[in-house]
């Protein structure tokens, strides 16, 4: 396995190759053969043809990569071919639509339908095929968990979903000591290091540099602070500088300028979802349409957020504050789950953007009796209060619902230090993909 690890990225390479290879076979053929014999403008001759296709390879190549559909052995196989189908749907829409400015009028969609259901059996059939040879080349790595002093449960949960890649065979605690550690090592492939004091992971991360040993560690919040840090070299010691403001005033300009632009637009284009939502919440229940309930944004500064209700009137009348879990009654039969999945329950924070309580882009905003219970045991867990509160962000495209808070300011801290327009606009485009996503928005264990 050691030696076939150096030929992996040229594995992956040839993957990402061969199915960009055949998904623009598939539309040159299409625009060869149909489109542009159907142009009333100017027909394209060699050139202009071989210009379009490169087109639609770079754009394929964009949205690939953006929503992760080069990632062979990295997702799991169905979220790598949701990624792919994703990315060419987009694609395709986007190359509709070109076509139609091109020749001032719309062609019958027939076409570019079929075409995408060409593109969804190609990726099917060379996904499936590459990830059975991939698998086989390169099987689950044998892993070695150190666990922390903090609970390493919802890691090794975590790890273990993904049994094609990870094979956690044993679990030893740091405390047993670094001897007992550097004795047990030698079995395994890699190591995940849990949270542990810094002494100790330092030692694990030497000895696993040291014998080249492949090493997982689970970031603490200093490490955050310190990666995001610019490196100087005023003297002949490298120092992290750490600046620890918060946004600019420049970006929070442009940040404010991109939220009233985007968020203007997505009013004027959303209101048929409003009145279908509105009309279906109503006739479950006959109860109000919209639910407010506080939260806090920047500095913690509480105020009243605007969603869809998705829960049986007076839900916390009884149960109080808190999350809600898997199969929870208090959701609305059908409309609830629905829009809980999709995530249109929040479509009204539209408007608490306009408003300038939130951002388009930011940490979710918490409950400040939640808040509060969380700060109980992570205090760090208001430096997430840095920046707006957010309808998407960095926690929400990378985690999950029921990601812990913990782990959830880690990303939040990630995205605040390492902001700029780009990672926004990156993480915008990102939304769509797991508004669909059923791990995204489920309810967290009872």
């Amino acid at each position: 396995m050691k030696n076939q690890e150096r030929y992996k990225r040229l594995i992956k390479l040839l993957f990402s190759l061969v199915l960009t290879g055949l998904i623009v076979a598939i539309y040159a053929f299409v625009w060869t053969y149909y489109f542009n014999d159907q142009m009333l403008q100017s027909p394209f001759f060699r050139r202009g043809n071989w210009l379009m296709i490169f087109l639609y390879g770079v754009l394929l190549a964009f949205f690939m990569k953006m929503y992760g559909g080069y990632k062979v052995g990295y997702l799991k196989k169905g979220n790598l071919i949701y990624s792919q189908i994703l990315s060419v749907i987009f694609l395709n829409i986007f190359t509709y639509l070109q076509i139609a400015v091109l020749d001032k009028r719309f062609f019958s969609p027939v076409v570019i339908i079929l075409m995408t259901f060409a593109d969804a059996a190609a990726i099917v059939l060379w996904t499936l095929i590459f990830e059975k040879l991939y698998s086989w080349m390169y099987p689950p790595r044998r892993m070695l968990l150190v666990a922390g002093d903090r609970s390493d449960y919802h890691l090794l949960e975590k790890m273990n979903t993904r049994e094609d890649k990870y094979e956690i065979r044993d679990v030893i605690s740091y405390r047993k000591g670094f001897e007992k550690f550097t004795e047990k090592v030698r079995d395994f492939d890699g190591v995940i290091i849990g949270d542990m004091p810094s002494h100790d992971r330092n030692l694990i991360l030497k000895y696993c540099y040291e014998k080249n040993i492949r090493t997982y560690a689970v970031p603490k919040i200093s490490d955050i602070l310190l990666k995001s840090s610019d490196e100087l070299n005023l003297f002949d010691s490298p120092l992290f500088l750490s600046r620890n403001g918060g946004l600019t005033i420049e970006q929070e300009a442009a940040k404010r300028v991109l939220d009233l632009i985007l968020a203007l637009t997505a009013a004027v284009v959303t209101l048929p979802f409003f009145a279908v939502i509105a009309l279906a919440v109503k006739l479950t229940d006959r109860g109000p349409v919209f639910y407010t309930q506080t939260r806090l944004t920047k500095n913690g500064k509480p105020f009243e957020i605007y969603k869809f209700r998705t829960m049986i009137q007076n839900a916390e009348a009884v149960s109080g504050a808190r999350l809600a879990a898997e199969k929870d009654p208090r959701i609305l039969p059908v409309v609830g789950t629905l829009l809980r999945r999709t995530r249109l329950d929040e479509l009204p924070q539209i408007y608490n953007i306009l408003k300038g309580d939130m951002s388009i882009v930011g940490p979710r905003p918490e409950r400040p009796e939640l808040a509060a219970e969380i700060e109980k045991e992570i205090p760090e867990f208001s430096y997430r209060l840095k920046v707006k509160a957010g309808l998407t962000g960095y926690a929400q495209v990378y985690g999950k619902y029921n990601t812990t808070s913990y782990d959830k300011l880690k990303l939040d801290l990630t995205y605040i230090r390492n902001y700029s327009m780009l990672l926004d606009l990156k993480l915008i485009l990102m939304t769509p993909k797991i508004m669909l996503m059923k791990e995204s928005t489920e309810g967290v264990k009872e």
